[in-house]
């Protein structure tokens, strides 16, 4: 390698290194998706538990603690894929690993599908918030989430770091505000200035709940835990060493996210929160504990940009995902392609069109988008855990036994909220079981086209070449100009004794004329006219390519076909030049042992 290859690889060594993010940027970058649920996730469960009645409220309380079982069963689940697996990958990698090629495939189709529903469901219900507050921006709800869909993108376009740096400060703020909440309402209800009365007491006997129900609101307020999975996911993008800091990264989000989500939890039981339509849950919470204060709309504000900014968790989970799945060949290889400022901006793209197709297709609507987005999230938690039971029995390393029961615990719960969502939510989650089998289905096919690229590439498994004794050049020409000239300057390089001039006359008159001419100016080079009375260009000259063609490889000669353009000066000129040269070379792109060759000719003025 040349000194100046070595200075470049360091280079970019070096601007790799500068965009890893260290803990307290990842915190922001990767938890915003998670933390941010604590937004709509208690309000989830009290509005399954509502159909029953208020009485029903307390019931929050447990149902709580089962979540926040669950979410630290998938805390310790992860942080045991991060050390199993410290180049990323997630759910898929562990999938593909332990449980097959088509698990893994539909743990990747998943997470895929959800990262874009997690910039369309963030987006939307942040957009919510906004003009909630604004009633008037209302029926612009599609075009302001658009708007903010092509911000963050752009955002990221611009590099992780400088993304990070920007997303923190809101996140961070967010976090506080709830905690204040948190704190002043515990306060509050501690110190009796709420009344009991406002709520029933833990353990009272309610008509009309069943296990059923009770299943219900625990998988609703499991769309809390969303998220969790992003950090095990991104760990390439971590600073050394990566696998620590994303574990302690991971610990700091579910330590923050048990935290919001039991606060929250708490404060509606204590204060007799009914979810409305119009306000939401953290709403009342806030203006009962502040009044309509600078402090009620501090959170309010905190919690509408981190709902939008929680979208960037799916802009740094989607590209690198995709990365492990280009690399496996199920989706195209252009998504392990780095842009300029280091990021893998074909992903980052895709993401972002797609997301705007999601929200234009469901009208911004949230509470049409949350079920779905859940559920694609309860998939993977649920094969990526049992994958980690398969890898802890075939290994059986030290310490299996503990690890084994977390996994098993996880993978259970898992199942069971996926179940859930499919037994209660059938109408709103059912095109899972149609995109699902057919993400996969392209994933086949994509796979199967590159290994049969593959194959007929490698030297070992085809024929060996024909060896080309020489070459017949066809120029196809429409008059005698610079650009003419030019192109047969450069066929007479390659081979001056078989070159065939082609020109396409419409008009008899025109045939004669123009053979005189060519004649006077290039004696030496053969020229055949093909008259086309239907004025058709492309089917005489690709007739007359096929009949050299059949002559030609009897003596093993090669057919090249060389094509004048003139470039303009300015390229929006082009829309008026060289229609015919497009047209030609499109048709003989797929002609078998046939080489198309364009010779520019750059106009100066």
């Amino acid at each position: 390698m040349s000194i100046n290859e070595n200075m470049a690889v360091e280079r970019l060594s070096t601007e790799l290194g500068e965009q890893k993010l260290n803990k307290t940027k990842a915190l922001a970058i990767l938890s915003s998706d998670a933390l941010s649920s604590v937004a709509y996730g208690p309000e989830q469960i009290l509005i399954v538990l509502m159909t029953v009645g208020a009485a029903a409220i307390w019931y929050s309380i447990p149902i709580a603690v089962g979540v926040l079982v669950l979410l630290l069963a998938l805390i310790l689940s992860y942080r045991q894929i991060i050390f199993s697996y410290p180049h990323g990958g997630g759910a898929y990698v562990v999938s593909k690993e332990n449980l097959g090629m088509y698990p893994g495939l539909i743990a990747g189709g998943s997470l895929l599908v959800d990262y874009i529903l997690t910039v369309a469901v963030s987006v939307s219900a942040g957009t919510d918030a906004i003009t909630s507050a604004f009633p008037s921006l209302h029926a612009h709800n599609v075009l302001i989430a658009v708007i903010f869909v092509l911000f963050i993108t752009t955002l990221n376009l611009r590099g992780v770091t400088e993304s990070a740096s920007i997303l923190a400060y809101p996140v961070y703020l967010f976090v506080v505000a709830l905690f204040i909440l948190i704190g002043v309402g515990i306060y509050n209800i501690l110190t009796g200035q709420v009344s009991s009365s406002v709520h029933t007491s833990l353990g009272t006997p309610v008509a009309g709940i069943s296990l059923f129900l009770l299943l219900k609101a625990f998988a609703s307020g499991s769309s809390a835990l969303t998220g969790v999975e992003a950090i095990s996911n991104a760990i390439p993008n971590f600073k050394e060493s990566a696998p620590h800091n994303a574990a302690k990264t991971l610990a700091a989000m579910g330590t923050l996210l048990a935290l919001l989500f039991a606060g929250i939890v708490y404060l509606a039981f204590g204060y007799g929160i009914v979810p409305t339509a119009e306000v939401t849950v953290v709403s009342q919470i806030a203006e009962q504990t502040f009044g309509r204060n600078f402090m009620y709309f501090f959170i309010q504000g905190t919690t509408a940009l981190i709902l939008i900014l929680a979208a960037n968790t799916g802009y740094s989970a989607f590209p690198l995902l995709a990365v492990n799945l280009a690399k496996d060949k199920f989706i195209p290889r252009m998504f392990t392609i780095r842009g300029d400022r280091l990021g893998y901006s074909n992903g980052i793209i895709i993401l972002g069109v797609l997301s705007i197709v999601l929200i234009i297709v469901f009208k911004g609507k949230t509470e049409h988008l949350i079920p779905l987005y859940a559920v694609g999230v309860f998939i993977p938690f649920t094969l990526s855990q049992t994958g980690m039971v398969v890898k802890w029995v075939r290994e059986k390393p030290k310490g299996w036994i503990s690890k084994l029961i977390i996994n098993t615990t996880g993978a259970v719960i898992s199942l069971i909220v996926s179940m859930m969502f499919f037994l209660t939510k059938f109408s709103q989650v059912w095109p899972v079981l149609v995109f699902l089998p057919l993400i996969i289905y392209v994933f086949h096919r994509i796979k199967q086209h590159y290994e049969a690229v593959g194959d007929q590439l490698r030297l070992a498994n085809h024929q060996p070449a024909i060896p080309v004794e020489g070459n017949v050049i066809i120029l196809p020409v429409a008059g005698i100009t610079h650009v003419v000239e030019n192109s047969l300057n450069y066929a007479k390089s390659l081979s001056p004794h078989q070159i065939i001039a082609v020109y396409v006359p419409f008009e008899r008159e025109d045939e004669a004329m123009f053979e005189e001419k060519w004649e006077k100016w290039q004696p030496d080079v053969r020229l055949v006219t093909l008259h086309s009375p239907y004025r058709s260009i492309i089917n005489p000259l690709t007739k007359f390519i096929d009949t050299v063609q059949r002559k030609a490889g009897e003596s093993n000669y090669q057919v090249t076909v060389i094509i004048p353009q003139f470039i303009p000066k300015k390229g929006w000129h082009n829309i008026l030049h060289n229609q015919s040269s497009l047209l030609i070379r499109a048709h003989l792109l797929y002609r078998r042992n046939v080489i198309v060759t364009t010779v520019p000719y750059h106009l100066t003025k």
